[in-house]
């Protein structure tokens, strides 16, 4: 809660005082900040995005990890000319450079606003008549709210700046490689390796490998192939007592034994695209419970929502590599083929995804976020996770972060889809990730 305190400080007396400043006229780029601002409008956009990317086609966990990313960004460049400790991200970020300049007076809080909604509505492209209605309802809402009381020219001006950063960012981002990758996850020039080594597809559904190439997309902040790469996994092996084999029977054993509680965590983190915000989604999901829960201000929220969506979408891209560099063969394939012949789907409290086991993308993602959480919030801080309750599922609490990343990477082993090297590596390969996102240059 420390790390909070200098934010807190910085805002205390102005969020008394925004109501009466509003009335002014306008607010003074150089006098005003984006801590005078609470944190609603940033964590209501936040939680449109991810119920979003959990109703729309197409939005896998590595999608819907690239539009937190860029969502995150526009946020943050859209008010960090009110955040007079920190710096931009152009210039930093590959190819991100000649973003809009703010000069004279905004309204952080109607800048936000119009940046998130276009930039929602550029992200997804393809949403449904009621999806832009929900969009257009929400920006309205805001509008507003903040119009009351507000000079029209700093209205006027604030609204364009928003949108200018959005487009600019959008822009910037269809050159990633990932640009509307919602569009289709599989692709028809991926020729699958073969060999008994190797993943290959999985029952029920036995469907094509998703996005082969995500690996190779422009991240954020971490040089994928050179930086925070895996160990390799261990080497193929049937042989009785190989780590190979340790492992995949580790998994077997774990799996026909499981207690109530390994299945509750296996089925709480399963996160499965189109029915719940999927990984990505879970982990902004806790950030916007502790962000409300901590009456951030608008200039935190930006930050963290920036670090963290970089970070899922570096782990995703990150894991990718890593997944079709190995193409490592599924626990129920070697299962059947080595252990135990009867063992199948039916057997395993998840289906198992349609991609390469090695490594685990629950356990890079959680890894990426634990790192960022930590370094917002502090690494003893005890919480509750309210994020599955919409499917019915009890709140589950944690006395660190650190702990909730343990359980969130263990519950792909409880679930039977991943080994515990996949799973350890994963994490490794994540809080590596995470650490990247904090070596920019953030503030002074």
């Amino acid at each position: 809660m420390l790390k909070l305190r200098k934010f807190w400080l910085i805002a205390s007396c102005a969020l008394l005082l925004a109501s009466c400043k509003l009335t002014s006229g306008g607010i003074d780029a150089t006098t005003d900040t984006s801590y005078t601002y609470n944190n609603s409008v940033a964590t209501a956009w936040f939680d449109l995005v991810i119920n979003l990317g959990k109703e729309s086609t197409g939005f896998s966990p590595p999608v819907v990890a690239r539009v937190l990313g860029y969502t995150g960004i526009t946020l943050y460049e859209s008010v960090v000319a009110g955040m007079p400790n920190n710096y931009s991200l152009s210039g930093q970020l590959s190819g991100l450079s000649n973003l809009p300049t703010a000069s004279g007076s905004y309204h952080w809080g109607v800048v936000a606003n119009s940046a998130l909604a276009s930039i929602t509505r550029s992200l997804f492209g393809r949403a449904t008549t009621d999806q832009l209605t929900r969009i257009s309802d929400l920006e309205q809402n805001y509008n507003t709210q903040f119009k009351t009381n507000l000079d029209a020219e700093v209205y006027s001006r604030s609204v364009s700046y928003g949108q200018a950063v959005a487009s600019s960012i959008f822009q910037w981002s269809m050159t990633d490689g990932g640009h509307e990758g919602y569009l289709s996850n599989t692709r028809s020039d991926y020729v699958t390796p073969t060999g008994v080594d190797k993943w290959q597809p999985t029952p029920p559904a036995f469907a094509a490998p998703l996005q082969p190439y995500w690996g190779n997309n422009r991240p954020f902040s971490t040089k994928i192939g050179t930086e925070c790469e895996p160990s390799a996994p261990y080497t193929y092996s049937e042989a009785t007592g190989s780590p190979f084999y340790v492992d995949a029977k580790y998994v077997y054993d774990t799996v026909k034994n499981l207690t109530a509680e390994q299945r509750q965590i296996a089925l709480y983190w399963s996160d499965d695209a189109g029915k719940t915000f999927t990984p990505p989604g879970h982990s902004i999901s806790v950030l916007t419970q502790l962000l409300r829960s901590n009456s951030a201000s608008l200039g935190f929220a930006a930050q963290a929502y920036a670090q963290l969506g970089m970070g899922v979408s570096d782990a995703f891209i990150g894991c990718w590599h890593a997944k079709y560099q190995y193409n490592v063969v599924r626990p129920i394939t070697y299962i059947q083929r080595v252990i135990d012949s009867s063992f199948n789907s039916n057997d395993l409290p998840l289906i198992t995804p349609a991609f390469p086991e090695y490594t685990s993308g629950h356990s890079v993602q959680i890894g990426a976020t634990v790192t960022l959480l930590n370094s917002l919030f502090g690494s003893s801080t005890r919480f509750t996770d309210n994020s599955q309750s919409f499917l019915g599922y009890a709140a589950r609490s944690f006395n660190s972060f650190n702990e909730m990343a343990q359980e969130a990477a263990v519950s792909r082993v409880y679930g039977g889809i991943h080994y515990p090297k996949a799973v350890d590596e994963g994490l490794v390969q994540g809080k590596c990730i995470g650490n990247k996102v904090l070596q920019l240059r953030w503030t002074q």
